[in-house]
């Protein structure tokens, strides 16, 4: 019923710049959040920012002032700004809505595939 898409991520060097794009496809009447989360090799997922319906966002502590999450309402589609990359960014990043609301009622968390970002140094 929903599928999300994500698309952006590649090979950058030290202190390059990233965007990453993530499109939830279907009937959807709205989206309360929407954000990005990211898994490196050996160590657990984390949450790196997300964005409600109102705009109120959320970061990490260590991408706060780099990155930089927005959302665009009529097209489901989240973005994450990425800046003054670094090696310890390179992760698997993953797409997440949550509280998805369409015909069928109210979906809970739906993830993407993954996109890998990988900061060379």
């Amino acid at each position: 019923q929903v599928q999300l898409v994500e698309s952006g991520g590649g090979l950058v060097q030290d202190g390059g710049s990233l965007r990453l794009s993530c499109k939830a496809s279907g009937t959807i009447f709205s989206i309360n959040t929407m954000g990005w989360y990211r898994q490196a090799p050996g160590k657990q997922r984390d949450l790196v920012a997300t964005i409600t319906s109102d705009s109120s966002t959320d970061y990490l502590d260590s991408v706060k002032g780099r990155f930089t999450i927005s959302r665009v309402n009529p097209k489901n589609t989240v973005y994450l700004q990425m800046n003054s990359l670094k090696p310890e960014d390179t992760a698997v990043y993953y797409c997440n809505v949550d509280r998805v609301r369409g015909p069928w009622g109210i979906m809970g968390s739906l993830w993407g595939q993954g996109t890998q970002v990988t900061v060379s140094s």
